[in-house]
């Protein structure tokens, strides 16, 4: 197993970023210690060019300072690398395809769309934004019934990849659901993914990097202007 002093593991990533979430978590379940450097909102370090210049975004996890970037890929490295602790993808080989699936749903449904309601020009943007993410919500709570095998998360009895990319995203869905005046876990139509989500923000590795959407409310104003000037400059 790889040293996991502060020395020799660090994260480059920004606090309200889900996808920056999703190695902390994976780094605590691992109970590996890291040292977080935190990017300032609207400039990029010279370390992180340096450490990603392909594509120039967080996160970025730097072990033995050498750097491995994309959120899910990080996930699987850490789960490899740190093997001893609790594992993150499943033994099998078709549960870890099926795992891998839902991971890169999330990223190509789930994400787009919550972004997708903070930058809305219209009303009828949003509204577009909101039925995409209910529709999403469905397909979700389908998969948490036939991967979860009756237990607490995608994972089974323990957090696994899907439980990390789409948990990571929770802050940010409940900050949505006050902005935009909706409910995506309901209760009646997603009554797995309201327990899961509970069950996942208590969990010991998740519940203080999982940032309160009362925080992520007040930053998604910075974002959204910044998104305006953006769109007002081009």
């Amino acid at each position: 197993m790889a040293n996991s002093n502060h020395g020799d593991v660090r994260l480059i990533g920004a606090w309200a970023s889900p996808f920056v979430m999703r190695p902390r978590i994976a780094l605590n379940i691992k109970s590996v210690k890291y040292e977080f450097i935190e990017e300032q909102f609207g400039s990029k370090s010279e370390l992180l060019l340096k450490s990603n210049p392909v594509h120039k975004k967080i996160p970025i996890l730097l072990h033995n300072d050498k750097p491995i970037c994309e959120s899910n890929i990080i996930v699987e490295y850490i789960d490899e690398v740190w093997s001893s602790g609790p594992s993150i993808l499943p033994a099998d080989a078709h549960d870890r395809a099926v795992a891998r699936f839902w991971a890169a749903y999330v990223d190509e449904k789930w994400f787009p769309n919550l972004k997708g309601v903070i930058t809305a020009a219209n009303e009828e943007e949003k509204h577009a934004a909101v039925d995409e993410l209910r529709e999403v919500v469905v397909q979700m709570e389908g998969a948490y019934g036939e991967t979860s095998k009756g237990e607490d998360f995608f994972g089974g009895d323990k957090i696994g990849l899907v439980d990390i990319a789409f948990g990571s995203m929770l802050g940010w869905a409940r900050a949505i659901q006050v902005m935009a005046g909706v409910k995506l876990l309901d209760e009646e139509k997603t009554p797995g993914l309201v327990k899961w989500a509970d069950k996942f923000s208590a969990d010991p590795a998740v519940k203080d990097v999982l940032p309160e959407a009362e925080k992520l409310l007040e930053f998604s104003k910075l974002l959204s202007a910044k998104f305006k000037a953006a769109a007002a400059s081009s």
